[in-house]
């Protein structure tokens, strides 16, 4: 895969509405972001829907996709353009049905071939594999770059990195994937711009 892969950017899974949302528009403004993903912790449906609204209005300001995590419900009503499924490919078919061929479906596999192409062939847009790196996450074991590589071999779905990414694990699994998605690798930094950009850096 000769091209760098693109960002898919993750919301903190909690956060201010008024407070993140000029963080949010700076990172957005500082370079490319193919989607942005709501992974909020909260299962509270008000509380989602209003930060729905608000990541919405940003995203599509800047013509990037909006997804987010769970709920095709809420993705549904909201105006969102899709839904990321937590399952493997458990949900995939129901999520579609519901959103129709439209909206983005994708799926996160672990580390598990076996789900991810289950998700695939169930009409997943992408897959994500991780965790990548070290982390609370990666307490059972990490996606290796050799599941990457296999993965940009031999199937034709979009692939994403996912969980724990590092400027040393880029130069690994970087090669072989579409998407590296980014949440707490910036938004712990102090100044997310800039932990954005040394990621952006090591992606080539």
């Amino acid at each position: 895969m000769a091209d760098a892969p693109q960002i898919y950017l993750l919301t903190p899974p909690d956060f201010e509405l008024s407070t993140f949302r000029p963080r949010l528009e700076a990172v957005l403004d500082a370079g490319p972001v193919a989607c942005l993903r709501l992974a909020m912790a909260s299962r509270d449906e008000d509380r989602l829907s209003r930060a729905s609204d608000m990541v919405r209005e940003v995203g599509h300001a800047r013509d990037i996709a909006v997804v987010i995590d769970q709920h095709w419900t809420l993705a549904d009503r909201l105006g969102l353009d899709g839904v990321h499924l937590l399952d493997g490919a458990r949900s995939v078919r129901t999520a579609r049905k519901a959103l129709g061929p439209d909206r983005v479906v994708g799926a996160y596999a672990g580390r598990s071939r076996h789900d991810g192409m289950n998700a695939g062939e169930a009409g997943a847009d992408y897959v994500a594999f991780g965790p990548v790196g070290d982390g609370v996450l990666a307490a059972e074991g990490v996606a290796e770059p050799g599941l990457f590589q296999w993965w940009s071999e031999l199937i034709e779905v979009p692939v994403v990195a996912e969980g724990g990414v590092t400027p040393e694990g880029l130069a690994a699994y970087g090669p072989f994937v579409d998407f590296v998605a980014l949440g707490e690798e910036i938004w712990r930094a102090d100044d997310p711009v800039a932990a954005l950009t040394a990621l952006r850096a090591a992606m080539g």
